[in-house]
């Protein structure tokens, strides 16, 4: 049967004939529908209102986004602090987890296992935060504080991260030790996946060096694991906030760490502002989905 005459196919009769397909994907079907799809679409209505949790929500319209957009200036910044944090992390941190994944994967048995997991253990460890706080510690005893003045580049601490013009730099710094991740697993996996023959074939076809191996077949290879690799480093470079709030506070210094989630949690979860920060949350989403698609069909020209 072609497909032209498969779509004429009542969509009743087809749902009949491939019941047992349909009844294994139910489960998830619903947990995606109750949990993502569902809370998204709900979002999106309580934004266009004004709920406090302790009244019905009332209807505003678009007063949410033009408030958020004309007059809320933490707003604004935080979204340039965010757009600056996914510019520099984002592609930075991608690049660097292919690099160090095509680096370690060149190693064989128990020491490419041992780099993977020495790569990998900053992204789940949860003393991260105590790590960093203890090196950026305002005093002598703080770590690159006392490295510095012992080295002599500083004659008194420096309060890093109570300093509005290193709050960012330093975040930056953080997130992407931090940022070897999910998608630096996905890439190893992807590698190790791959085709012996094709770089066979490819040398028969004249390619010459290692980059060209890397961009001709490498890559092509494992288109699948880029995408993958470039949705979670988007979400990740976009979602950042824990690390502003553990190191800088919230609010930081002058705002200097705000990020559209710290702003988001501040709105939602202290001042209970549910239709404004769900107003927050869409325009993050909005941006999330364009930049992955900006990113796709970038993606979709590797190899070409």
């Amino acid at each position: 049967m072609t497909k032209q005459n498969e779509y004429k196919i009542p969509l009743r009769t087809q749902i009949a004939k491939n019941r047992v397909s349909y009844l294994m994907i139910a489960p998830y079907f619903l947990i995606f529908t109750f949990f993502t799809i569902l809370p998204v679409i709900s979002s999106m209505v309580i934004s266009l209102t004004y709920f406090d949790m302790l009244s019905m929500p009332r209807w505003l319209g678009w007063g949410n986004y033009l408030k958020l957009l004309l007059e809320d200036d933490i707003f604004i910044l935080a979204l340039k602090n965010t757009l600056v944090l996914a510019v520099v992390t984002g592609p930075v941190s991608y690049v660097l987890c292919l690099l160090f994944a095509w680096i370690i994967n060149e190693f064989r048995g128990r020491l490419r296992a041992f780099l993977t997991l020495i790569f990998y253990a900053p992204s789940i460890s949860g003393q991260a935060f105590l790590i960093w706080n203890i090196i950026l510690t305002g005093d002598r005893y703080g770590y690159l504080n006392g490295l510095l003045i012992r080295w002599g580049f500083l004659q008194e601490p420096v309060l890093w991260m109570k300093t509005y013009n290193y709050v960012l730099p330093v975040l930056i710094v953080v997130q992407l030790w931090l940022s070897l991740g999910t998608g630096f697993l996905a890439f190893i996996a992807g590698l190790q996946t791959i085709d012996k023959t094709l770089y066979e074939a490819a040398a028969i076809d004249g390619i010459k060096n290692r980059w060209q191996e890397l961009w001709y077949v490498t890559l092509p290879a494992m288109k699948p694991q880029l995408m993958f690799g470039a949705v979670m480093q988007i979400t990740g470079s976009f979602a950042i906030a824990d690390i502003s709030i553990q190191l800088a506070g919230n609010p930081s210094v002058g705002y200097a760490g705000a990020t559209i989630v710290t702003h988001l949690l501040d709105y939602g979860g202290v001042r209970f502002e549910m239709g404004y920060a769900a107003a927050i949350a869409t325009l993050l989403f909005l941006l999330m989905v364009g930049t992955n698609k900006l990113v796709q069909r970038l993606l979709r020209r590797v190899g070409e």
